[in-house]
């Protein structure tokens, strides 16, 4: 019998030689589950009794993720980022923002930046917002003169944002897998993630700035409007908009009125602006819209906004019919994701975009996709359950806890842990191997002495960590030698970029993640504002 110090060597240095030989991590994590329990047991386990003994415990660790009934939000959330990249919902969309921010310096990648917080909060799928983007903004960034290191990391660092910005797959899963609320996850997660994306624009808008060269200018178009004439269009269209949300929530707060659904129960939570009392303020913001919609803009104005940024009302409608149900109390993250599937099908069939032809693509693709992480999940689940009934976790617990360091030593230990990890191996593997083992060292911690600008109830920890291991998971994406990010562009990106050229480029931005994960460390309460 291996002693556990030297099983977790062995189990380190094969997982790493395993990878490097190509073969799936699913594949090497199950392979290595077997591997556990031989070594720490006997190989007598492989012949004995079925369902019975060691291997019985890697069934039901299997079974309990395999049946989790969250886990089918993961096809249906990539089944709709696949309908929208097939869809010209996107295009439109980026159509939409150009006009608005075509004469500012550094306009197209901003466009790029917030068209990618807006596909993030449709899906939350990293990978096709990487090649949706590479295929619609690099091209127009790179014919207008735009600096390619520029153009390449606002891509790939912007098409990551779907690992922060609800509904991440990523924190889905940390849910799953730590029992923490993927409802807090989600809320928790929302200011940390706008707080990268604006990272990423600010550094956009100062470099540029500073040295124009980078993004020049495109050459004015004839006839269209400038300056104080645009803001006001702009104005315009955001109460338009304004006055549809309000129009929509007043009718579902009458809705729940007259079916007696919004009564006030004792114990039970009220209905997010559904209540009886929430019919005056709805309505009064409906008359304000409608006041700076048709008074102070005008008419004509807000009619050719309207015209101008009709391209966003579509993302708008998905992302509502998403986040409203889940934060609407009207369904849960799984529902929400086949309303979003819904709402992309019926959208896409209203523009006439939708036929037979692309939806099989998606159902394909969305195959393909879930079947890899399914079978990652499994291998990572079995070789999770082997460590863990080898005695792993403990062993781990007592190693960092043995070097007596400061809490935020043993956090930031952690954090270097998850760095060099995800240059080398998939997110899916960390968080179903390596959080079993973290989270309770770290749940453990003198909650007063986490961060050192501020302090966190010691209930939200969980929470917090998971915002974290994301924020981690961000500079994954873009970290040599195996970033995905850069591989994804690569599959679309014209022949004379690179790979050495796409890791170029994403330098400055993981310089931008860091700065934000020490943000998090540094001041955790961040995470808690809108819990």
């Amino acid at each position: 019998m291996v002693d556990i110090g030297t099983l977790s060597m062995i189990i380190l240095l094969a997982m790493f030689a395993l990878l490097a030989i190509g073969m799936p991590l699913g594949f090497a994590s199950a392979f290595l589950a077997v591997v556990t329990l031989v070594l720490k047991f006997d190989a007598s386990i492989l012949w004995g009794n079925f369902g019975q003994g060691p291997f019985s415990v890697l069934g039901q660790a299997v079974y309990r993720q395999m049946t989790n009934y969250v886990l089918i939000s993961v096809p249906l959330f990539i089944f709709m980022a696949a309908l929208l990249e097939r869809s010209g919902i996107a295009k439109d969309m980026y159509s939409s923002l150009n006009v608005w921010l075509s004469r500012t310096r550094g306009g197209i990648a901003i466009v790029t930046s917030i068209m990618a917080v807006i596909m993030a909060a449709m899906s939350g799928i990293i990978g096709g917002e990487v090649v949706l983007l590479g295929l619609i903004a690099l091209p127009q960034m790179l014919r207008l003169g735009y600096n390619q290191n520029l153009a390449i990391g606002t891509i790939c660092a912007s098409g990551s944002l779907g690992t922060m910005i609800p509904p991440s797959i990523v924190l889905i899963f940390y849910g799953l897998v730590t029992e923490t609320s993927i409802k807090a996850l989600f809320t928790a997660s929302f200011l940390p993630g706008f707080m990268l994306a604006m990272f990423f624009i600010t550094y956009i808008i100062v470099r540029t700035n500073l040295n124009p060269s980078l993004a020049p200018l495109p050459e004015p178009v004839p006839g269209e409007p400038e300056g104080n004439e645009k803001r006001m269009m702009f104005l315009g269209f955001l109460a338009k908009t304004g006055m549809w949300i309000a129009g929509v929530l007043t009718g579902r707060a009458l809705f729940f009125t007259v079916t007696g659904d919004n009564r006030i129960v004792e114990n039970t939570d009220p209905i997010p602006l559904g209540m009886v009392a929430d019919l005056p303020y709805l309505a009064a913001a409906f008359g304000i819209f409608a006041l700076i919609a048709y008074v102070v803009v005008g008419k004509a104005r807000t009619d050719k906004g309207w015209e101008m940024g009709k391209g966003l009302v579509a993302p708008i409608v998905v992302i509502g019919v998403v986040m409203g149900s889940i934060y609407g109390g009207i369904t849960g993250i799984t529902e929400a994701a086949g309303m979003g599937v819904v709402a992309v099908f019926v959208i896409g069939l209203l523009r006439r975009e939708m036929n037979f032809e692309i939806v099989w693509d998606a159902l394909v693709r969305t195959l393909r996709s879930t079947g890899t992480i399914i079978w990652v999940t499994i291998g990572a689940s079995a070789l999770a359950a082997a460590y863990t009934l080898a005695g792993g976790p403990t062993f781990v617990a007592n190693l960092i806890v043995g070097y007596d360091l400061p809490t935020m030593g043993v956090i930031l230990m952690m954090m270097l842990i998850f760095l060099i990890m995800g240059m080398f191996m998939d997110w899916i593997g960390i968080v179903l191997l390596i959080m079993p083992v973290f989270l309770p060292i770290v749940v453990r911690l003198p909650a007063e002495e986490i961060g050192w600008l501020g302090t966190i109830d010691p209930r939200l920890i969980p929470i917090w960590f998971g915002v974290v291991f994301c924020m981690n998971m961000q500079v994954s994406f873009l970290s040599p030698p195996f970033g995905p990010a850069a591989f994804y562009l690569k599959s679309v990106a014209p022949a004379h970029i690179s790979l050495t050229d796409i890791f170029k480029g994403f330098l400055p931005f993981i310089c931008l993640q860091l700065l934000a994960l020490a943000v998090l460390l540094a001041y955790p309460p961040i995470v808690t504002v809108f819990l």
